[in-house]
C-alpha cells in the first residue's frame, strides 16, 4: 500500500529516527538533496549529459537546508548556480546553517527580495526549496510575486527548440499546505471584500504554485493528494531515505501523533485475501461456492433509469460477488434483461417487496439510490434496506433522501457505505462542508480528508467523498 503522512507524522518519524542514533539530522538533509538531484537527472536525463544553469530558492528551514544540498551538488557536478536565500543565516537551524555555510565556500547567497533580478539569463532549472512541508502561514503577496516572476520563465515553448526552465519542488510546492493540498491565502488586506476578489486571488495564488516535478521523502503526504495537490505537483517522486524506518513495513504508534497514516491506495495485484486471488485487478474464486462468496442485491430505478444500477450489477461480478441480483419495478425487467448475463432479475416495487426478497438470508450486500427517485416509495425501500442492517452502499437519490430525513440519517449503521459527491456531502454535511470550503489562511489546513473522516464519524458509517 502507499500510505500517506501529515507534516507532523513525518518530523515525528524523522526525530524518532535521530533520538535512536540511526542517523543524523545532517545526513538526512544530505540525503534528501541527493535524492532531489537523482530525481531531476532521472526525469530529464538530457540534463546529465552537460552542465547547465539552476536557480535554488532556500527558505529559512531545514527545507532551504536541503536546497543548499542540491546547490552544492549540481554545482559539483559542473553546473552553474545562482542560491537566494528567504530569511536570515543566523536564525536557519543548525543542520541548515551547516549547509548554508558549505555552500557559502563554493558561491556567492542572494537575499530573495521583491524586485530580485536573474543574473542568469535561461535556468534549466528552478529548485523550490522554501518552506516544503513546514509552512503553516500563507506567503506574503511580494514573495507570491517574486517566486511568480521568476515562474513565467517556465513557459512550454514547444517550437522554439530552446529548453525549458523547469520548476522542481522539494517535499511539496511552497504555499501549498502539506496536509490539506491547500493554497494557504493571506486575507488581511482590505481589498478582499467579497467572493470574487477572493476567488481571484485564490486562481493568481495557484497559478504560481505549480510545479513540473515534485520530490518527497519516504511517503507522499496527504497534501499531495487532494485540493491543490495533485495539479501543483506535478510528477510526483518518493525518494526513500536511508536511516529512516520503512513505511511499507509500518512504524512504530508512538511516532505517529494524532492518527495512524491518513489514506492507502490498495495495490491488490498477486495478494491473497479472505480466500480470493486478486490478479490482474479481477477477483478468481480459490475455493468455496457462489453463495459463500456473497449476494449482492442491487435495486434499479425505472424504465430508462437503470444505467446506474446494471454498471453497478457488472462492478459487483467482477469484483468477485458470487450471486447478483437487480430488483427493479416490474416495467424494467424486459429492459434490464435485455442488457445484463450472469445477472438475476426480481420485481423490487416497493417497501413490503424488498422486505419478502429480504427473507432470503444469504442476500448479505444491498446497493440502492441511482436512479429510483425521491418518491415516498423510494424512502420505504430505503428505510427497509436500513432495518435489514444489511451491508449497504447508498448512492444519490438515497443520499438526496437521507440529507432530508433525520429518521433515515439516523438509521444509518456501521456496515454502511455513503457515495457522495461534493454537491451530496453538502447536502449531507453542510456544516462540515462549509468548513471545508473556507480559505485556508495558516496550516496545517482542514482538509478533504479531515472533511471526510468527521462526517463518517457522525454518520457511524463509511463515507466515500468522490471527487479529486
Amino acid at each position: 500500500m502507499t500510505e500517506l503522512l501529515t507534516a507532523a507524522q513525518m518530523r515525528a518519524i524523522e526525530a524518532a529516527a535521530i533520538a535512536s542514533g540511526q542517523v543524523t539530522g545532517l545526513e538526512l538533509m544530505e540525503r534528501a538533496g541527493r535524492g532531489v538531484v537523482e530525481a531531476i537527472f532521472e526525469e530529464w536525463p538530457e540534463l546529465r549529459a552537460t552542465s547547465h544553469r539552476a536557480v535554488v530558492l532556500c527558505g529559512p528551514g531545514n527545507n532551504g537546508g536541503d536546497g543548499f544540498v542540491v546547490a552544492r551538488l549540481l554545482k559539483e557536478w559542473g553546473w552553474e548556480v545562482e542560491v537566494f536565500l528567504y530569511g536570515e543565516p543566523d536564525r536557519m537551524p543548525p543542520d541548515a546553517r551547516v549547509n548554508y555555510e558549505r555552500w557559502v565556500g563554493m558561491g556567492e547567497v542572494r537575499q530573495l527580495v521583491p524586485g530580485w533580478n536573474l543574473k542568469l539569463h535561461q535556468p534549466q532549472i528552478v529548485v523550490d526549496a522554501l518552506f516544503g512541508t513546514g509552512l503553516t502561514r500563507p506567503l506574503s503577496d511580494q514573495l507570491v510575486q517574486s517566486v511568480r516572476d521568476l515562474d513565467s520563465r517556465a513557459s512550454w515553448k514547444p517550437r522554439t527548440g530552446r529548453i525549458d526552465t523547469y520548476i522542481v519542488a522539494v517535499d511539496i510546492r511552497s504555499g501549498v499546505c502539506a496536509d490539506s493540498g491547500k493554497v494557504l491565502l493571506d486575507l488581511s488586506f482590505p481589498e478582499e471584500t467579497d467572493g470574487d476578489s477572493l476567488r481571484a486571488k485564490v486562481r493568481r495564488q495557484s497559478r504560481s504554485l505549480i510545479a513540473d516535478l515534485t520530490v518527497t521523502f519516504q511517503a507522499p503526504k496527504v497534501g499531495h493528494y487532494v485540493d491543490m495537490g495533485p495539479v501543483g505537483s506535478g510528477r510526483l517522486v518518493v525518494k526513500r531515505l536511508n536511516g529512516l524506518p520503512s513505511i511499507d513495513m509500518g512504524f512504530p504508534a508512538e511516532t505517529t501523533p494524532n492518527s495512524r497514516p491518513a489514506l492507502f491506495e490498495p495495490k491488490a495485484h498477486g495478494r491473497v485475501i479472505s480466500g480470493l486471488n486478486f490478479i490482474g485487478g479481477l477477483v478468481r474464486k480459490v475455493h468455496g461456492h457462489k453463495y459463500s462468496h456473497g449476494h449482492a442485491l442491487i435495486l434499479s430505478g425505472p424504465s430508462g433509469r437503470g444505467g446506474a444500477a446494471r454498471l453497478a450489477a457488472r462492478g459487483a461480478l467482477r469484483i468477485g460477488a458470487g450471486v447478483v441480483t437487480v430488483g427493479c419495478p416490474l416495467d424494467a425487467i424486459p429492459e434490464n434483461a435485455a442488457r445484463l448475463d450472469a445477472v438475476m432479475l426480481r420485481g423490487v416495487s416497493d417497501g413490503a417487496a424488498l422486505a419478502g426478497v429480504l427473507e432470503d438470508k444469504r442476500i448479505n450486500a444491498l446497493c440502492m439510490g441511482s436512479g429510483m427517485g425521491v418518491s415516498d416509495e423510494t424512502r420505504a425501500l430505503i428505510a427497509q434496506g436500513l432495518k435489514s442492517g444489511r451491508a449497504m452502499v447508498l448512492d444519490a437519490d438515497a443520499l438526496t433522501l437521507i440529507a432530508r430525513d433525520g429518521a433515515l440519517f439516523a438509521g444509518l449503521h456501521a456496515k454502511c457505505v455513503l457515495t457522495p459527491h461534493a454537491g451530496e456531502f453538502a447536502r449531507l454535511f453542510p456544516d462540515i462542508a462549509e468548513k471545508l470550503a473556507a480559505p485556508a489562511t495558516t496550516g496545517p489546513a482542514y482538509s478533504k480528508v479531515d472533511a471526510c473522516r468527521e462526517a463518517a464519524a457522525r454518520a457511524g458509517c463509511v463515507v466515500l467523498f468522490k471527487g479529486p
